[in-house]
């Protein structure tokens, strides 16, 4: 916050005169600083008799960062699967331990998930942390929480790395908050500076406009949270041999202050866009909700699921679970076929990596066209019968 000596303000006025938001006014002959004050400095480095000052919180002292060793991937697992963005994180964990020359670490938590451990050692852990326990069968974020910050205060990892997927992204600000520890949420890149071990966290910015490279140099662990389909897994090797740790957990870990009384899988969710080969989707050239009916025609022939822009689903047209884009899902399919889409960047960053992008808009100079692999210039409504019938065709032979 700015601070006023009174003892020094002499009152003449050039701090209110060059305060461009207006922020500063004398009264009584003193500086008085408002609510709309930026803490700029400009008017500290006008101040001649050093008056004016900035204050801020004293940061804490540095960890001992040699202490802090290993890349950990929380490995999420849902309805007894482990969800599929931990095999993703243990194939950009696999470069990251390698890069640093330290081990790979997998955290399982759940209820008779101890079979699930072989999966991640065989997709590139070097360890696993298993913590199976008939209370870790529903997910509650207060006790995941406090299982978390357990094990890393007890091992020590570096960076530690979870899925930004709603249970990575409910727990995991909560264990670093705890920890005091520097988080950045839903990153697309991953990579570590050799001379220092600073884990760089590249994530779109300003509204997808620009792409922002962070890091946390000061605290440890380093934690980040990848969003689903943006990282490549890597190849499963049956031969890999691993260690499985088992973690007994104190009674007071697993207390909860939560009752989960029922989990129902919806339609949607069963129906998971990140996991198909095939998407139609939807956006604001669809016109209503009806137009979605020759997406899902489509969508059946193709042994695919329909998606839809922000715009889609801000009209009620068909739930967010399907919304693809920077705050929907990301998705990487092998055939994405985009219906009425505009391209804009907060969409386009959700799917720009899928193996082959068809456009169907009746806007020529529409942005998705730089992106797709093929595209179709029409009336939609006139286009999509015509595909559909001719993929029936196509498969009767």
């Amino acid at each position: 916050m700015l601070i006023v000596d009174t003892t020094l303000c002499i009152g003449c006025g050039v701090c209110e005169a060059n305060c461009a938001f207006g922020a500063i006014i004398l009264k009584d002959g003193v500086a008085v600083v408002g609510d709309g004050c930026k803490l700029c400095g400009s008017c500290v480095d006008n101040c001649e008799p050093g008056a004016l000052r900035i204050e801020t919180a004293a940061k804490a002292a540095p960890n001992d960062l040699s202490a802090w060793s290993g890349i950990w991937v929380f490995a999420e697992a849902r309805h007894g699967a482990v969800a599929p963005v931990a095999f993703e994180l243990l194939g950009i964990g696999r470069k990251l331990a390698d890069q640093r020359g330290t081990a790979l670490t997998a955290v399982l938590l759940g209820a008779n998930v101890e079979s699930k451990a072989a999966e991640l050692i065989a997709a590139g852990a070097d360890k696993v942390l298993l913590a199976d326990d008939p209370a870790l069968a529903q997910y509650r974020e207060d006790v995941y929480g406090k299982v978390l910050e357990h094990l890393i205060v007890q091992h020590k990892p570096e960076v530690v790395l979870a899925g930004a997927t709603a249970i990575g992204r409910s727990v995991i600000p909560q264990v670093a908050n705890v920890l005091g520890a520097g988080l950045t949420a839903d990153c697309t890149a991953l990579a570590i500076r050799a001379e220092d071990g600073v884990l760089l966290q590249t994530r779109p910015a300003f509204g997808g406009n620009i792409m922002a490279t962070i890091e946390c140099p000061q605290s440890r662990p380093q934690m980040a949270t990848v969003r689903p389909n943006v990282m490549a897994q890597a190849q499963p090797d049956a031969a890999r041999v691993g260690e499985v740790i088992k973690v007994a957990l104190a009674p007071e870990l697993l207390a909860s202050n939560i009752e989960v009384l029922e989990t129902v899988l919806s339609q949607e969710q069963q129906a998971n866009i990140q996991e198909k080969e095939v998407l139609v989707s939807g956006g604001r050239g669809l016109g209503n909700e009806k137009g979605f009916a020759l997406l899902h025609e489509l969508a059946i022939e193709l042994n695919g699921a329909v998606s839809a822009s922000r715009a889609a689903v801000d009209a009620g047209w068909i739930g967010y679970p399907c919304q693809v884009g920077q705050t929907g899902k990301t998705v990487s399919p092998k055939l994405y076929i985009a219906c009425g889409i505009s391209g804009a960047v907060q969409h386009t960053v959700g799917m720009q990596s899928a193996e082959t992008i068809v456009a169907i808009n009746r806007d020529e100079k529409a942005p998705i066209f730089d992106l797709a692999t093929y595209g179709l210039v029409g009336d939609l409504f006139e286009i999509l019968p015509l595909l559909t019938e001719k993929i029936r065709e196509q498969r009767r032979l």
